[in-house]
């Protein structure tokens, strides 16, 4: 069973302790799926639909101007 941790603040508390250390706790993966979840949800928002988003890109070539 997944447990579920909660955090009551006033709106506009600049106390983040409790964000930081949950997210600390979840670890590299689960904050990486956080964010993708965060990047699909913009682009079905944003345009209707979702395609495979374009996180890495070819280099043809690098050097100084």
């Amino acid at each position: 069973m997944r447990e579920i941790v909660e955090a009551y603040r006033r709106i506009g508390d600049t106390d983040d302790r409790f964000d930081i250390a949950f997210w600390q706790s979840q670890g590299d993966e689960a904050i990486f799926k956080a964010a993708l979840d965060m990047l699909l949800d913009y682009l079905m928002l944003r345009y209707g639909h979702v395609d495979e988003p374009r996180l890495q890109r070819t280099i043809e070539s690098f050097g100084k101007a």
